[in-house]
């Protein structure tokens, strides 16, 4: 175990305190050795990847912590399609980046999102109107209950909005049962001329100056995503602060139609039951972001004397302005709940973990 260290430096919200006992797991080996080490233990275990996720407590973290960066990629090309394994410790976007280069199409669109690979499956992480879940084969993890590894397809993943099974399981002993090793992706070749998947989403279609449905190469796909993500602060720069986030702090709702009427004006998107794979007609989803701006919060708002804020340019993100506590971003955080709470009935869900905190 190393020296203490802050573990502010592993988090993209550079917020977090000490850590006496802290591990860098560079292997599988060394991964599942220090899950398995701990499982049986009373106190928590921490496992950071990315750290673009995470919220931790000012007072640090007292147990042990694993700093995830086991790496490491296997292609196995066929006819149509080719199967692509990636070790969690890998970075999300250079895997993407990878992807691309290899002639693969499929999560272009998830471009320019922080954090690692082994993240990606266990809150379906998704944008511009895509979602891991479409191109995942397979995770093979450690399960922390029965100390043992093992592959879990697609079909079991259970994958929804922003969850999985592995993000819903309950936790063991205050921790995530189920530690992510490798994620396999099967992901199409693009064609002769290069096209990517269906644009889904309006916004980047309209970048890339086609229509929804329609299709453009992956690499201008990832170059629209990411100057798109970049207007919005949502790609990782140390000199901004508006990047200095842990991403989108809220979760669009999915409201019951019948028991939470849509406001008037708000954005509207379908639900997909994912038992029969069709549009839900009780449920639909709305924007958190529209939500916080109609509730009163502009861009930048703060409350008096914090150094926490909501991104200058996106209301879904509040940012370290340098110095922020972690109670600051979670005071923000409860003040901007509980004014959507007030002004439309509806209770908005935080997507990052909170490690020693409550909101």
């Amino acid at each position: 175990m190393s020296a203490p260290v802050s573990l502010a430096e592993y988090t993209t919200l550079r917020i977090g305190g000490p850590a006496a006992n802290t591990e860098v797991l560079t292997t599988e080996n060394e991964l599942v050795a220090f899950a398995d080490e701990f499982r049986l233990q009373e106190g928590p275990a921490l496992l950071i990847g990315g750290g673009s996720n995470l919220v931790l407590a000012d007072d640090g973290f007292a147990g042990p912590v694993g700093i995830i960066r086991t790496e490491g990629v296997q292609l196995e090309r066929g006819r149509g399609a080719a199967r692509v394994t990636a070790h969690a410790g890998e970075d999300w976007d250079s895997f993407v980046a990878w992807t691309i280069e290899q002639g693969l199409t499929g999560l272009e669109p998830l471009s320019g999102i922080p954090g690692s690979v082994g993240a990606t499956p266990i809150q379906n992480v998704g944008a511009y109107g895509a979602e891991v879940a479409s191109t995942i084969e397979s995770v093979f993890l450690f399960d922390r209950e029965f100390g043992r590894t093992h592959i879990v397809r697609k079909a079991e993943l259970e994958f929804g909005y922003r969850t999985s099974v592995l993000k819903r399981t309950a936790q063991h002993h205050g921790q995530p049962r189920y530690v992510v090793l490798s994620v396999t992706f099967s992901l199409p070749k693009a064609g002769d001329a290069g096209s990517a998947v269906p644009i889904k989403y309006a916004q980047l279609a309209n970048a890339l100056g086609v229509e929804v449905g329609g299709a453009a190469s992956p690499t201008a796909v990832r170059e629209a995503v990411l100057e798109l993500r970049r207007s919005k602060g949502m790609v990782l720069d140390p000199s901004d602060h508006d990047t200095w986030s842990a991403g989108s702090f809220f979760t669009n709702p999915i409201l019951d139609v019948e028991q939470v009427p849509l406001p008037e004006g708000a954005p509207r998107y379908a639900v997909v039951d994912p038992s029969t794979g069709r549009d839900d007609p009780s449920a639909v989803k709305t924007s958190a972001a529209w939500l916080i701006e109609q509730a009163g919060f502009a861009k930048g708002f703060k409350l008096d004397g914090s150094n926490a804020a909501l991104s200058g340019k996106h209301t879904l993100a509040l940012t370290n302005r340098g110095g922020a506590q972690a109670q600051e971003i979670i005071e923000l955080a409860r003040h901007i709940r509980d004014g959507v709470q007030s002004r439309f009935g509806i209770t908005l869900v935080p997507e990052p973990n909170l490690v020693g905190l409550e909101l």
